[in-house]
């Protein structure tokens, strides 16, 4: 009896390791969507800080996908490297 519960087992469970890979691919194969249109806000990450008092913001949405850095004490932010 044990025996045959081991197969089963191994059946299910490479069943189950088949299914999961189909669904990944079929994930992975999805083309991306279409971008917004001009003037719509876009989702972005960046994180800038000031150079002279070293104040830190984060930019969340933006017009457009590399948006030029604020102004802060008179003069530009950096952007800083993320931590990914």
């Amino acid at each position: 009896m044990g025996t045959f519960l081991n197969i089963l087992l191994a059946v299910i469970a490479g069943l189950l390791i088949v299914v999961g890979g189909i669904w990944v691919l079929r994930l992975l194969s999805q083309t991306p969507p279409e971008p917004p249109p001009a003037g719509e806000l876009r989702k972005v990450k960046l994180m800038y800080r000031c150079d002279i008092c070293g104040t830190e913001m984060r930019m969340t949405v933006s017009p457009t996908e590399d948006p030029p850095p604020p102004l802060h004490c008179q003069d530009e932010m950096s952007l800083m490297a993320p931590i990914e």
